[in-house]
């Protein structure tokens, strides 16, 4: 596509787009009477306008019925978590046995990892992309620990060669086969929230499979962002957020994946709860833990209704327009980023860095601004754009195909130029 940078070549983008009307479908904070320019739906996405009718839904059934609202409601609150399964099966490329939304992320992660993070004295070796974030970092160590093993032998972190940003998979693959015989588990973010790198879950999950280890991922930046198909892929697990290309609200509820091969092996180690109980007989109140056979085991609590109800007004939007046509918009949409950042380049004496890799991102570019740093972050927010900052040096920029427009790519454009 040739782009040009001019507000005409940006509006005719969105006239000639057919997904652009799903930006009337959000709510936008505004700056000086008009729309902000939105670029951090990798931290938290948007409102749906419907969220608001969703939740008001079940207060007013928790108003009418109380208790009763567990079986009369309009959409009962028994069975609520089930509402999203089917649709959130289809984003991550699952199928809807093997899906579950419950929790939040990295307690997802703790509780997968208690099952498939079952270190022996040969195998005890976990492999993770160094600069993970932070909360999986812990995660990851704290499980080490408290297996009995040592963070210094037993975390495999893999860098950046001196003077890149990002990984090359050939030493992530490398790293696999040089520890093959101590390694129980490969653990990795699907795509860096740093960098935005996208990783090869297909290749990686095969690498760490040959080697005899599982495999799981942490999807908190893939999921509603890229074409995922995890159980084609053959990821033993994957746990992540709703709250950010998934647009369900501040700590909404997370999402698990743990493959159709692991369902039926009722021997996994795993901390139960009632919810997890086979659901037939689950009222019968009986201490024996029965197991359900999908990837509902690893729920412990019953659901958050509220937070499962902003997660369906999303949800309900992506099915109606589907991955794929997701993923074509934001192709195009991030291309248009980069394009506009280079043009501002051109004027500014390349003092932007995207280290985004080309060929390894969905919607996000992480732009390293040469000598400017924070305050050109806090001026951005000052003239009605919103990036997101990550220390020490990175500016994200995140233009959602759902709700962003190539106008908003213009104008952040123009922004920019003015403050360099």
């Amino acid at each position: 596509m040739n782009f040009m940078n001019s507000l005409e070549f940006a509006q005719q983008s969105d006239k000639a787009d057919k997904l652009s009307v799903y930006r009337q479908r959000f709510l936008f904070p505004q700056h000086n009477g008009q729309d902000v320019v939105y670029f951090t739906g990798n931290s938290l996405g948007l409102q749906p306008k419907t969220t608001q009718s969703y939740i008001q839904q079940e207060l007013e059934d928790w108003a009418k019925l109380g208790v009763e609202g567990h079986f009369l409601a309009k959409h009962p609150w028994m069975p609520y978590h089930e509402f999203l399964t089917d649709k959130m099966a289809k984003i991550v490329g699952a199928l809807p046995e093997e899906t579950v939304m419950m929790n939040q992320l990295t307690v997802n992660l703790h509780l997968l990892m208690v099952s498939f993070y079952r270190p022996t004295k040969q195998r005890y070796k976990i492999l993770c992309e160094a600069k993970a974030f932070p909360s999986d970092q812990y995660a990851l160590r704290s499980q080490i620990k408290f297996h009995g093993y040592s963070i210094e032998d037993a975390l495999i972190e893999i860098s950046p060669r001196e003077g890149e940003y990002t990984i090359r998979h050939e030493d992530i693959y490398e790293a696999i086969e040089k520890n093959k015989d101590s390694l129980a588990l490969v653990m990795i973010g699907g795509v860096n929230y740093f960098t935005g790198q996208v990783f090869d879950m297909k290749a990686i999950t095969e690498a760490g499979h040959k080697a005899g280890a599982i495999v799981g991922f942490d999807l908190a930046h893939g999921a509603g962002n890229l074409k995922l198909a995890l159980h084609d892929w053959g990821v033993d697990f994957a746990a992540w957020c709703s709250y950010k290309y998934l647009n369900s609200g501040p700590g909404s509820v997370a999402g698990a994946f743990v493959h159709q091969k692991h369902l039926k092996n009722t021997d996994l180690p795993m901390f139960a709860g009632w919810w997890g109980h086979d659901k037939k007989t689950r009222f019968l109140m009986d201490k024996t833990f029965v197991p359900m056979q999908t990837a509902e085991r690893w729920q412990m609590s019953n659901a958050p209704i509220f937070a499962m109800a902003a997660c369906r007004a999303s949800l309900d939007i992506f099915d109606e327009v589907g991955m794929d046509a997701l993923v074509e918009r934001s192709k195009r949409l991030t291309a248009y980023l980069e394009f506009i950042v280079g043009e501002v380049n051109k004027q500014k004496n390349d003092c932007l860095e995207i280290i985004t890799p080309k060929e390894n991102r969905g919607c996000q570019i992480s732009i390293v601004a040469n000598g400017y740093g924070k305050p050109l972050y806090n001026k951005l927010i000052e003239n009605g754009v919103i990036p997101d900052w990550r220390e020490p040096n990175v500016i994200r920029c995140a233009p959602v195909p759902l709700y962003n427009s190539f106008e908003d790519i213009f104008r952040f454009g123009q922004i920019l130029n003015s403050l360099l």
